[in-house]
This record gives structure tokens, sequence and C-alpha cells, in this order.
């Protein structure tokens, strides 16, 4: 398992962290053997031992949300039909969402203009 190539900021799954949790509470490995030969932190993997022991497996579950859904997409010069499809259907949930909210069309772009003007200055 351990971090992929190229970046620091993983978000773990319950599962990977629950995987790393009970190597160290059944003994098989140490917080630093795991942080040689993995590259995990002994600290966050401390982190997520006292958690596991308060909370259970629940409370290895990611709290906060990952960033913006459609940047995946965007960045891509081609997509494959699915995430075509994928994109395009969470276009269309976040339109419904706006217009259950009230907001038009011409509301984001007013508001896109005002905080460009306002980043202008």
């Amino acid at each position: 398992m351990g971090r992929p190539k190229g970046g620091k900021n993983k978000e773990w799954l319950k599962e990977e962290k629950l995987y790393y949790v009970n190597l160290i509470l059944s003994g098989e490995k140490t917080a630093h053997k795991i942080q040689r030969e993995d590259g995990i932190s002994s600290g966050m993997l401390s982190i997520w031992v006292k958690k596991y022991n308060e909370g259970g497996i629940e409370a290895l579950k990611n709290k906060r949300k990952l960033g913006n859904p459609l940047a995946k997409y965007s960045r891509r010069k081609e997509l494959s039909e699915l995430e075509q499809l994928e994109y395009e259907n969470m276009l269309l949930r976040i339109e419904n969402l706006r217009l259950k909210k009230g907001y038009t069309q011409e509301d984001v772009l007013i508001a896109h203009k005002k905080l460009s003007e306002k980043n202008t200055k």
C-alpha cells in the first residue's frame, strides 16, 4: 500500500487506515517500521490508533469532503464515454441544486463578475 508517488496529501480510506491500525494493535509491526517500509508518518499512524480506540472503525472515516469533483474531468483533453457521462451528470446535478436554491445562470455570472472585479482592485 503506502503513499503513492507524487503527492503527500493522499486521502486514506477507512479500510486502509484500519489495515495499518490492526498491524500495530496486533503487534505484527510497529509504527516506526511501517513508516520506514510504507512511508506513512508514525504520528499519523498514532492518531489513527487513538481514533480507533476511542470510536472504532467509524472514527477512521474521513470527515471533510474532497475538493472540486469536476476538476478531474476538466483538466483532461479526452474523456472516455463513461467519464463524459459522469461529467455531464455532475454538471446537471450542480445546475439542479442551484435551481433549487433559486440561483439562475445570470445570478452566477453577476457574482463571478463582482468577484473578479474585487480581485483586480
